[in-house]
């Protein structure tokens, strides 16, 4: 298969599907086609998609030639050097453009394209304007703000939003007191109504109003707002990180992706992408952006500040260990 994708007229993308491969596909990939002449090709494809380049790069059959990966994923396939390395070295640092991108959002394998985060979403119809949940203690406050709860169905912000639900402050969050935050689970458990697995399903549930308040990932929440549903949302201890571009180790067209990673982080072009929630890792692409539609962005700096970093080295050592502790409670759950 690598030899029959030889051309550098061509490349193929990995990136997350939804509303992020259409606006990606309307802004990046067709612009930069009619630039360079190059053919990019978005592939939708799993959240965690580290065994599939795994085995692309292991047998030199490259399904894709680079990848929107975020931070865990980049560090499990660059955790070691030789064979354990998964991904090129981008050497872009030095680029007028690349150069000027925030250094929290870099790496030797990967630049920064997306800041993203887990906020706090609620109906506005479901409370008083003067009194709405603001943070992860108010989801948790059945009296003062009661209503159908929703919640993620993985630890991963589950555990941050029940530690700081339980009072925990954003700098003492790692590494996680794994017995407290279940504790905090403990207390929410049976006024969850929903557990979702997926964007597209807490986007359905809050602009069906199947429930009322849940940790929902900003770009579904804004999609919701964009399409008309009464929902609003928090930027009070939102969970941040951020995807990278990265290139597969050994993919033919490598230049190519390079080529298309310095056209996607222009300042221009990714304020382009503001309609669609996805922050800009370039400070000066909110030169170009409307200030209210700037303020909806989790990489504007004051909301930035709100913000919980999540520790991805934390996750990549303890994931395995912690999935199988939430998944063993959550079947206790439904044996209840």
């Amino acid at each position: 298969m690598a030899s029959s994708r030889s051309s550098p007229k061509r490349i193929l993308v990995r990136d997350a599907g939804g509303v992020i491969n259409h606006a990606y596909k309307e802004v990046l990939y067709e612009p930069f086609f009619r630039e360079t002449g190059i053919q990019v090709i978005g592939v939708p494809a799993s959240a965690n998609p580290v065994a599939q380049i795994q085995e692309m790069v292991k047998s030199r059959q490259y399904l894709w030639d680079m990848a929107a990966l975020g931070e865990m994923a980049i560090s499990m396939l660059t955790i070691g050097a030789g064979d354990r390395c998964f991904l090129e070295k981008h050497e872009l640092e030095r680029d007028p453009v690349i150069s000027q991108i925030g250094a929290q959002f870099m790496s030797p394998y990967g630049v920064g394209t997306n800041v993203y985060s887990t906020v706090l979403a609620y109906r506005t119809d479901a409370f008083k304007k003067h009194q709405v949940p603001q943070t992860w203690k108010d989801l948790w406050d059945i009296k003062s703000f009661p209503g159908r709860r929703g919640l993620y169905k993985h630890p991963l912000d589950t555990t941050e939003v029940a530690l700081m639900a339980d009072g925990v402050t954003a700098n003492n969050i790692y590494p996680c007191d794994l017995d407290r935050a279940f504790r905090s689970l403990d207390k929410i458990k049976r006024h969850i109504n929903v557990w979702w697995t997926s964007g597209p399903q807490v986007e359905h549930l809050l602009k069906s109003g199947e429930i009322d308040l849940t940790p929902a990932w900003i770009s579904r929440a804004q999609t919701a707002i964009n399409e008309g549903a009464p929902v609003a949302f928090s930027w009070d201890q939102h969970i941040y990180q951020y995807d990278s571009w990265a290139i597969l180790k050994g993919a033919p067209n490598a230049n190519a992706c390079r080529e298309f990673i310095k056209f996607a982080s222009d300042p221009k072009r990714q304020a382009l992408l503001a309609a669609y929630a996805i922050g800009p890792t370039q400070q000066d692409a909110f030169n170009y952006i409307k200030p209210k539609q700037a303020m909806h962005l989790t990489s504007y700096p004051t909301n930035l500040e709100k913000g919980q970093h999540i520790d991805a080295t934390y996750w990549l050592k303890n994931q395995n260990s912690v999935i199988q502790r939430f998944n063993e409670w959550m079947l206790d759950q439904a044996k209840a």
